[in-house]
């Protein structure tokens, strides 16, 4: 069976492939629909945030001047709102999920700040290891509270 040649070949274009499906920059949901090259006014079905925004970047890094890798690229001052730049190319994992680590740290913080959690519990079993009742427990929280000793 002979084969059969296209009379068209379609360019190479660093903005058409994509190797691997986007996620959003804002939910993180996987952006089956879109079409290639991403439009400025073309947005997430899930959270309907914008797509053409520097977030969702190759070139974006909030390390650098202006957050632009690129450095002929025109300043954008939002980088969640759609914009116009003639540079963007579309990021495959754009999506960063909140500090998980930071939230977790000043979650212990806050508990030990109301007594609650881990350092709390450190004090309560060492309390009860060296045989105080709760009463002198207190009594000597309060005189650590005012400096009274």
């Amino acid at each position: 069976m002979p084969q059969i040649q296209a009379k068209y070949k379609v360019k190479e274009s660093p903005h058409l492939t994509i190797p691997t499906p986007l996620i959003c920059w804002k939910c993180g949901d996987k952006l089956l629909d879109t079409h290639f090259p991403i439009r400025r006014n073309d947005a997430c079905t899930a959270c309907h945030a914008e797509l053409h925004v520097c977030k969702m970047c190759e070139f974006y890094d909030p390390q650098v001047s202006d957050s632009c890798r690129e450095p002929i690229a025109d300043s954008i001052n939002d980088k969640e709102r759609a914009n116009f730049c003639g540079y963007f190319k579309a990021k495959p994992f754009a999506y960063q999920p909140a500090n998980i680590q930071a939230q977790a740290t000043a979650q212990t913080q806050l508990n030990a700040l109301f007594g609650e959690g881990d350092i709390a519990d450190q004090k309560n079993t060492s309390s009860e290891e060296s045989g105080i009742s709760s009463n002198e427990k207190a009594k000597q929280e309060l005189n650590d509270l005012f400096n009274l000793d």
